[in-house]
């Protein structure tokens, strides 16, 4: 058994998890430690992207008015 039997995968491509031995990793998200992880991935980025609009650090909306030169 491989050590990375143990990993699975969002594929992109096609909507489905799969494991370590599938598509291309351009085409995948993960690893997960779990099927029922790499399933939620999705929920995952739009839990992530959510989060990083509404922080202000990453915010690089200039005050009205300001420009950046």
């Amino acid at each position: 058994m491989d050590e990375r039997d143990d990993q699975w995968f969002w594929c992109l491509r096609h909507g489905v998890v799969e494991p370590f031995h599938g598509c291309k990793g351009a085409d995948r998200l993960g690893p997960y430690p779990t099927r029922a992880e790499a399933e939620r991935a999705l929920d995952r980025v739009a839990e992530r992207n959510e989060a990083w609009e509404n922080d202000p650090d990453w915010n690089d909306d200039l005050p009205t008015g300001e420009t950046d030169d």
